[in-house]
């Protein structure tokens, strides 16, 4: 059986000043071209049963520089839906809510079409996804590999470990990394995290 490898996608001006990015679609910067680049080395030795990115530009871009072959957009791959908090950093959310915590407390609706979501919901989809995940390791020789953004990645590495959604606070994500869930004894497992050339 295949490990599931997680990409996230390279830099961005708001993964630098911290502001939550989810339906905001902005390009990788100039240093997170680079960073993408630099995963097909550690990517390309690997066989893959499945490939999936999410909708959003600057990671299919992330996808497309580093290398990954035969690529399926999957929309459950998409960021957690920050509703009111779009770009809105989270010093920012502290001046007027100072214990305020996006995995306890989640986000308040925002804009038309951008309602919000829980981390329940996003829990749903980070299931979803480990569905086609599953079907695809169980029937197919080689990885699986996604690539996605920073909070839902470790939404679905909770999930995964068989955590609560909100668990996923439990692991940090970098831009431009690669990490790697496997099985030891039949039980899943973190192999590799934050991993970069």
């Amino acid at each position: 059986m295949g490990d599931l490898l997680l990409v996230r996608h390279g830099e961005t001006e708001w993964s630098v000043s911290g502001q939550h990015t989810s339906f905001t679609d902005l390009p990788l910067t100039q240093h997170g071209e680079e960073q993408a680049k630099s995963l097909a080395p550690l990517l390309s030795q690997r066989t893959y049963a499945l490939a999936l990115t999410s909708p959003l530009g600057r990671a299919i871009r992330t996808a497309e520089l580093a290398g990954i072959p035969s690529l399926e957009v999957e929309p459950d791959l998409h960021e957690w839906n920050y509703g009111a908090y779009e770009g809105v950093t989270t010093v920012e959310i502290h001046r007027t809510r100072p214990h305020w915590d996006l995995w306890l407390h989640g986000v308040p609706p925002g804009p038309d079409g951008h309602p919000r979501e829980s981390p329940a919901e996003v829990g749903d989809r980070a299931d979803r996804v480990l569905a086609r995940v599953d079907a695809a390791l169980a029937n197919r020789s080689g990885d699986v590999i996604l690539v996605a953004h920073a909070h839902f990645l470790r939404v679905l590495t909770a999930r995964r470990l068989g955590l609560p959604p909100a668990e996923g606070r439990l692991f940090q994500l970098s831009t431009g990394t690669v990490s790697r869930l496997s099985t030891e004894h039949g039980r899943p497992v973190v192999a590799e995290w934050n991993t970069r050339p």
